[in-house]
């Protein structure tokens, strides 16, 4: 079986006294680092105050950095500043950085490299919008996303990966797709890297679902076979809320 993952995007909230109250709850109540991997996902000032307090089963993400190891990119990030912090993850594509950013699918490729190449676990995020999904072209989207952030990459590499499946018109709105919606296009999303990759390295890659998670239906989506952890939003904000939504993935091995 995979091995769950649940990050929490924290996005642009949280003052550092916010993020120490909620290390200081959170970080020892996670489950055993041999059963489920946590992260958050923080803004990279916060980074070093809660990779001081991690603990032993907790680990922290970036929300971005930049493609190339160092340059004159002013108020970018890299990756070797961010592996010098002994940061582990961080989200790649996210939908907010493809909208207001402008980040191309060969942004992210390129991004996702950056990360492999600097010890980085990406976390790539793909997922239509809602016109693409009343136009039924949502498997073509998912199809291009997918094919074009993995461009370049081999079947080792693509193993280190986290794919985030996160349909547009359900983040931040309150709108969940169903259990069986997420499924599908997560099942979906794994035929497209057996058809890239091989069905072996398929089965290992980890797919995550991200859109309006909540304490209320994280066990109906972690219950889905291709459905291997959560991208959580605005729900991980909150340190309670967090930590149960982490011991719910024990529920997918059966403990």
């Amino acid at each position: 079986m995979r091995k769950p993952i649940i990050a929490g995007n924290w996005k642009m909230f949280k003052t550092r006294d916010e993020a120490l109250y909620f290390i200081m709850k959170a970080a020892t109540a996670m489950p055993s680092i041999r059963d489920v991997d946590t992260v958050v996902c923080a803004q990279a000032p916060l980074m070093r105050c809660l990779i001081k307090r991690m603990g032993d089963n907790l680990r922290i993400g970036a929300q971005n950095l930049h493609w190339a190891d160092e340059g004159a990119y002013t108020g970018e990030i890299s990756g070797p500043l961010l592996r010098s912090y002994n940061v582990d993850y961080v989200i790649v594509g996210h939908s907010e950085r493809r909208k207001y950013f402008y980040e191309t699918d060969e942004i992210v490729n390129q991004k996702t490299l950056a990360a492999l190449r600097n010890d980085l676990t990406p976390i790539v995020c793909v997922g239509e919008v809602l016109e693409e999904r009343t136009a039924g072209t949502t498997n073509d989207v998912l199809r291009r996303q997918v094919t074009k952030a993995f461009a370049g990459l081999d079947e080792r590499a693509m193993k280190r990966i986290v794919v985030a499946y996160e349909p547009v018109w359900a983040i931040g709105t309150g709108k969940t797709a169903t259990a069986a919606i997420a499924e599908e296009a997560c099942a979906f999303i794994r035929s497209v890297l057996a058809d890239l990759f091989g069905s072996a390295v398929a089965e290992v890659v980890r797919i995550q679902y991200g859109g309006s998670v909540n304490p209320k239906n994280i066990d109906e989506l972690l219950a889905q076979p291709d459905i291997d952890g959560a991208l959580i939003g605005g729900a991980s904000l909150d340190p309670d809320q967090f930590v149960g939504m982490c011991a719910a993935a024990l529920k997918k091995l059966g403990k």
